[in-house]
């Protein structure tokens, strides 16, 4: 009989502990819990959901949170574009400001043609790991390795390789970025949608050394800035550079470019469709 009242206290104590326990969590979870913000869902819901990276966060989820808390703006979505940043705005309550559509363009033009050869290479596919072998095959050191890793890394199909260089659909194109990070030539750039002119060169080297390895190499001569009629224009090592955010796309620099370097687009849809 002893042990069975024994049994019984013992069930009720730990009955009753258990019950204060569980009460004492209750509260603590209400006293300490965080209170998620419901605009954080609402921005994930309309942004696309391609968790590229683009915005400069981990993913969708972790920019929605950085919106929310003020550390970062609506319209840094580039994939979404305008739309979204509308969007996100009018959940945060507050001007989304201007946006300009952007896409990636591939400053080389040194092609298997256009540009000569060290060696023949055949082996893995991947231009971070032959850009180690004194980057990669090609007697210039800084172009276009053209083995695709860009192409590999894109999250929407908007790069494929031509000819031995790597080539930008800008319609597929949603300026994420990740190519440009990709690249382990640092060639890729963000440029606005609509420009018409880009410099397809970065090679750093002086006029007489680039002659003898490429056909398609700027040679610093400097005619495209001295005729630029806005000045948006300058050559820094040994390369012409475009300032987008003064250039009129005029087209006189591609037209006095004495190697046709400077690439001039017609229609950067009918451009697209060529890719």
């Amino acid at each position: 009989m002893d042990i069975v009242w024994v049994i019984v206290i013992t069930v009720l104590v730990l009955a009753v502990v258990g019950f204060v326990l569980g009460l004492l969590l209750g509260v603590a979870g209400n006293i300490f819990a965080v209170k998620k913000d419901v605009r954080v869902e609402q921005i994930v819901s309309v942004l696309p959901g391609a968790n590229c990276g683009g915005c400069g966060f981990a993913g969708c989820q972790s920019y929605a949170d950085a919106v929310v808390k003020g550390q970062a703006d609506p319209g840094r979505c580039s994939v979404g574009g305008a739309e979204v940043a509308k969007q996100v705005a009018a959940i945060m309550g507050v001007e989304s400001g201007d946006s300009v559509r952007m896409r990636a363009e591939v400053a080389c033009n040194g092609d298997c043609e256009k540009a000569k050869s060290k060696y023949a290479y055949k082996g893995l596919k991947d231009c971070v790991s032959v850009a180690k072998l004194g980057n990669g095959p090609k007697e210039c050191a800084y172009g276009c390795i053209g083995l695709g890793t860009c192409a590999a890394a894109c999250p929407f199909g908007a790069i494929e390789l031509r000819n031995g260089i790597a080539r930008v659909d800008a319609e597929k194109c949603r300026a994420c970025g990740v190519c440009v990070s990709a690249c382990p030539q640092h060639i890729i750039q963000l440029v606005p949608f609509d420009s018409r002119v880009a410099v397809l060169c970065s090679s750093k080297d002086k006029g007489a050394v680039l002659r003898k390895y490429c056909d398609a190499g700027c040679i610093a001569c400097g005619i495209c800035a001295k005729n630029c009629p806005v000045g948006a224009i300058t050559v820094q090592e040994n390369v012409a550079r475009i300032d987008y955010s003064l250039c009129t796309n005029c087209g006189t620099c591609a037209e006095k470019c004495p190697r046709k370097v400077i690439r001039w687009v017609e229609n950067v849809q009918e451009e697209s469709d060529r890719v």
